[in-house]
């Protein structure tokens, strides 16, 4: 048995070629198992690691294939005939299971095996050329979208670089370093740290990052080629990456004529010389070098054959990634699939990369078609965040290739933190959170509509199309006065009385009269199971207030000082406490808090995040109520609570009790 394995670096498909010599009929099960392993073996040899499964099942269907094949009849040639598959043009006859033997023994015979995916083609080739030996040579072409968990694809994050770039973002050094620690437990394999040089934190971020010892991710320098008419080693921005002493850099180099001949003005000549010098300057030192082609795309529109000379400059200069950067963020999926693919062909000995701006809402789907197309080097930010209208979101592109698409990203352990993580990089960024963001944003898995819950409640595929679970994000079904029954039902299976239908329309109704006053509970989980055991029965509040009393008095100085007063009772100690603030609600937040921190400590670890307010009926105006949202946080959870009235601090209070009673009645459990 001879085995050849053709396997690109970046391949359409692979194909492998086996011949067997055998003076046996075919259904020799040894022999084809020998077949499938030798392929198994070389596979692993190339470093595919996850292609062992997968090949144990074409083991399978091979075997099971073989051994109820009829036997077949000896070629009754010449021994000195030439072998048929030598002939310029032979006949080739298909073959099917149980069929009839070889209908002539002097022509191949092309037989197709049934595999475990339809995009797997098999083809045997049985070539008889002397009595009692069969030359077979079989052939598996096999599409890499068909073996896709075959394939690794690294992850690069550039939140630290691109996502500051956001409007309205800046991430201290203290924040910088929380975050490079967050990505490095996610498992993201590059991070990169910022632009080298152009500050002093950035430096300082260098420096102090590496005394960190991240596990999973390298930390990166980013710059840029040499200037026009510098030399590589008076350069500035290539010396600042050496003195981040990281062991891998990215430069980004030009890519688009035009923006050598407008931006750069130099000759397109001497910026290939410019790629060319600054990936050997790099490379010299020892440094993994990443290219990004800055403008990739939209060049190459322009001038394909100059966009790949840039490319081609930096390759030969011992590149090791090159990076397609859709810098404009407009290209579209059919685009960016075709050229990606012109270069992945190209380029085959070379990994090639994807670098995505969201700014016609497809940078997501234009990283996928890249990949499509043989891209293994990913870029992105964390919920997307990137100047003007974004980058590719890593938070989407991740379960995207992990669950829809079979690659090998991150392992189960790790994705399961992806929604945890997001909601890091949100808050260390006083960013307030996207809701409806893909996979891992807080309405992402919440469900409204009567019909959907009832479906749900079925069979969770109905209206789900991955377990929230998965990405540790959790389904939500959210209560209004649209809901049906099937909704509050669906949160009363958390409570284990779901099968209570009168409780459940009690539930409804009062949702819905309070709904007509102007509540809300979507966005208020923790004041709705305060109302399930409210109606229930069950519910045994914390405290007893007296009264509360909020002075806000403004002096001639222009000075404003906010006094809240509360009396309470808890256990039956009457509390009466006195406590300021920068506001009426602030100082009411904080009169009770102290006036229950020595009865419940646990108090101290309410955070509040967030405080919305609304008019509920505009038309009543200054008398017209209003809906008051507070988003609390522990360091376990986050819940929101919900309070209405005509006047504001009263609506607030509400929705402070409500939080601090959903803390304490969560404590007991």
């Amino acid at each position: 048995m001879s085995h050849h394995l053709f396997l690109p670096r970046n391949p359409s498909f692979l194909l492998f070629s086996e011949e067997l010599f055998s003076d046996t009929s075919l259904n020799q099960v040894s022999q084809v198992n020998q077949f499938a392993k030798s392929i198994k073996n070389n596979l692993i040899m190339q470093n595919k690691p996850n292609f062992q499964n997968t090949q144990m099942n074409i083991t399978s269907f091979l075997t099971r294939n073989y051994e109820n094949e009829p036997p077949r009849r000896r070629s009754q040639n010449k021994p000195n005939s030439k072998p048929i598959y030598a002939q310029t043009n032979p006949i080739q006859t298909q073959f099917k299971p149980n069929s009839n033997p070889i209908p002539n023994a002097a022509q191949p015979c092309r037989r197709r095996i049934p595999t475990p995916s339809p995009s797997i083609s098999a083809l045997i080739f049985v070539f008889t050329f002397k009595p009692c030996i069969n030359r077979i040579v079989i052939y598996f072409k096999i599409p890499c979208l068909g073996l896709r968990s075959m394939d690794r694809i690294k992850l690069y994050d550039t939140t630290l670089r691109d996502g500051m770039q956001a409007e309205g973002v800046s991430f201290s050094l203290g924040d910088k370093l929380a975050i490079a620690k967050c990505l490095d437990s996610l498992g993201i394999d590059y991070i990169e740290g910022g632009y080298a040089g152009s500050n002093q934190k950035e430096m300082q971020f260098f420096e102090e990052v590496a005394e960190l010892h991240l596990q999973n991710s390298k930390i990166v320098a980013f710059g840029s080629t040499r200037r026009a008419g510098t030399k590589v080693a008076n350069d500035v921005s290539l010396n600042a990456i050496l003195a981040c002493k990281t062991k891998t850099a990215t430069i980004v180099g030009k890519t688009s004529d035009m923006h050598v001949k407008n931006v750069l003005k130099c000759s397109l000549q001497e910026n290939l010389k410019i790629c060319a010098e600054s990936t050997k300057f790099l490379k010299d030192k020892g440094l993994e070098v990443i290219f990004d082609a800055e403008h990739f795309f939209d060049g190459y529109k322009d001038d394909p054959k100059y966009a790949m000379e840039v490319l081609s400059a930096a390759a030969e200069a011992g590149v090791d990634v090159l990076t397609l950067c859709d810098t404009n963020g407009g290209s579209l999926p059919k685009d960016v699939y075709e050229i990606t693919k012109a270069v992945c062909e190209q380029f085959s000995s070379i990994a090639v990369g994807i670098h995505a701006h969201n700014d016609s809402d497809c940078a997501t789907a234009n990283t996928l078609a890249a990949v499509h197309a043989g891209a293994r080097h990913i870029q992105g930010t964390i919920n997307g965040l990137g100047e003007r209208a974004g980058n590719a979101n890593l938070c989407t592109v991740i379960p995207n290739l992990k669950f829809k698409m079979s690659f090998d990203v991150l392992n189960e352990e790790k994705i399961r933190t992806l929604t945890e993580v997001s909601r890091f990089i949100f808050e260390i960024g006083n960013i307030t959170p996207v809701m409806n963001m893909p996979y891992v944003g807080e309405s992402a898995f919440a469900h409204k509509a009567g019909l959907h819950v009832n479906a749900l409640r079925k069979n969770k595929q109905t209206y789900e199309h991955i377990d929230p679970a998965l990405i540790g994000n959790e389904r939500r079904f959210l209560i209004s006065e649209l809901s049906g029954k099937s909704n509050v039902l669906a949160e009363l299976e958390k409570a284990k009385i779901a099968e209570d239908k009168k409780l459940a329309k009690k539930i409804l109704s009062k949702v819905q009269e309070l709904e007509n006053e102007g509540y809300q509970f979507e966005a208020a989980d923790a004041s709705f199971d305060l109302l399930v055991k409210k109606v229930m029965g069950t519910y045994e509040p914390a405290f007893e207030l007296k009264k509360y009393y909020v002075n806000v008095e403004k002096r001639a100085s222009g000075e404003l000082v906010t006094e809240a007063r509360v009396k309470l009772k808890v256990d039956g100690v009457t509390e009466h406490v006195v406590a300021e603030g920068d506001g009426p609600v602030n100082a009411l937040d904080a009169a009770l808090r102290k006036s229950l921190e020595n009865f419940y400590p646990s108090i101290k670890e309410i955070h509040l995040i967030d405080y919305k307010v609304r008019v509920v009926n505009a038309r009543a105006g200054t008398a017209a109520r209003v809906r008051v949202i507070i988003e609390s946080r522990d360091k376990n959870s986050i819940w929101g609570t919900v309070g209405v009235s005509e006047n504001i601090i009263e609506a607030s209070w509400q929705a402070l009790v409500d939080s601090v009673e959903y803390k304490l009645q969560k404590d007991k459990v």
